[in-house]
């Protein structure tokens, strides 16, 4: 059994990394900024997640997108979703992992924290996300974990599969367009069990969510199938229409991305997201998961 090991120092983007590795699963997260997680890689294969020096100006100073994994929360504004996260991140040790907390953004109030855990000799990793509101006055948002991979894959996306209710009167789902996007969008295959979407780089983003009620979405790139698991809270209410599972694609990413419900977090209280990832190497499409 391959113990964890926690302590390896690199870099990513001129700022110091700590690589967490289970033998199976290894990340690189920021020990200076963040909370991010910056790489990730299994089975002896390269890093799935995208690296992109871009950022954008804001009135709290330059948000760089980076690439990787991050927490953010929802609904999206500007530049609210966009508070720099630069420096100041604190760092503490599990016996299989690490909690990574930044510090209180300035124009929110808001402390985000991502706990680490990775599953022994597993290609497992579980990540809990959390965010305390640590300013004066109530605030509603919802959690949303945002995972970015480099192009050349496909995400797949569950879909209903039969009636919603017992004579098949109702509809069984409801689709999220943003403004950008195109219905007829190459990249974007709609079938009745799986909505894919084919991340090459296109004339313009498209962006897709919706109620998810499996469960689960995934996406396949370089023979292995990353699947990211998270919990549904059945009459909730979530941000952006109803979506709880949303994907972003543009000419130089793709994002996969889980939200939590739309919560009133009172002052000192915290809200959570929880995400479990699974790696599976060696499968070829159109292979699709249970």
């Amino acid at each position: 059994m391959k113990e964890f090991q926690g302590k390896t120092m690199s870099e990513f983007q001129n700022l110091p990394t700590r690589t967490l590795d289970n033998g199976q699963v290894k990340l690189e997260v920021l020990i200076t900024a963040g909370p991010r997680i910056v790489r990730l890689s299994a089975f002896g294969k390269g890093n799935l997640f995208a690296d992109v020096p871009a950022s954008v100006t804001t009135a709290y100073g330059d948000f760089y997108f980076r690439g990787g994994h991050r927490l953010w929360h929802s609904p999206e504004a500007l530049p609210r979703s966009y508070i720099p996260d630069n420096a100041g991140v604190a760092i503490q040790e599990t016996t299989d992992g690490v909690i990574l907390t930044g510090p209180t953004e300035c124009g929110t109030g808001i402390t985000k924290s991502i706990e680490i855990h990775l599953m022994r000799d597993q290609p497992i990793v579980r990540l809990n996300h959390a965010l305390r509101n640590d300013s004066l006055w109530p605030v509603e948002l919802a959690p949303w974990a945002i995972t970015m991979f480099h192009l050349g894959g496909t995400v797949i996306l569950p879909q209903p599969v039969g009636n919603a209710d017992q004579d098949g009167l109702l509809s069984n789902r409801i689709l999220a367009f943003w403004p950008y996007s195109h219905i007829n969008d190459p990249r974007l295959t709609l079938r009745d069990d799986f909505i894919l979407i084919h991340a090459v780089p296109g004339e313009s983003p498209f962006k897709i969510g919706y109620l998810n009620k499996h469960g689960w979405a995934a996406y396949w790139i370089d023979g292995v199938l990353f699947r990211k698991t998270f919990e549904i809270s059945t009459g909730a209410e979530y941000p952006d229409g109803g979506c709880n599972t949303e994907s972003y694609c543009n000419d130089r990413f793709v994002e996969l991305e889980s939200l939590g419900p739309l919560t009133r977090i009172e002052p000192g209280a915290s809200v959570e997201l929880t995400e479990t990832w699974e790696l599976n190497p060696d499968l070829n499409l159109p292979y699709m998961p249970e």
